[in-house]
């Protein structure tokens, strides 16, 4: 967690370790949490395009997606592997052009982009586990 606060040294992101006193193990069920908790919110859920790659062997991946919109970032080795993966060919006609990114909060879900820019090999897993 202390690692994640000092990346993100902005005022708008909040770090928390809520989903370890919710107890919740899958993303799908965080993410229900949080919608219902805060119905009146508007989420986007951030993923790096490396996951995207593997959604479809998450627990209830398509609950994830039909919770809330999703923006996928680019990722090193990523940029071609990602918009073929299973997930986003089973969520193709979902898909919204990354022109139209800004409007993704307010889109009623499934609704995901993929976003191109530049890329960092840091990762999630490297964060938690501290390496």
């Amino acid at each position: 967690m202390a690692q994640a606060r000092a990346l993100a040294d902005d005022p708008r992101i909040a770090v928390t370790g809520f989903e370890a006193a919710i107890g919740s193990r899958y993303t799908a069920d965080t993410l229900r949490w949080l919608v219902r908790r805060r119905p009146t919110l508007h989420f986007v859920w951030i993923m790096g395009a490396d996951s995207l790659g593997t959604l479809h062997r998450w627990r209830h991946f398509e609950n994830i997606l039909a919770l809330m919109p999703v923006a996928v970032i680019d990722r090193p080795g990523y940029t071609l592997k990602a918009p073929a993966a299973r997930a986003a060919r089973a969520f193709a006609a979902a898909r919204v052009p990354e022109g139209d990114a800004p409007t993704l909060a307010g889109r009623h879900p499934p609704a995901w982009t993929f976003l191109h820019g530049p890329r960092s090999d840091l990762s999630s897993t490297a964060l938690r586990t501290g390496a």
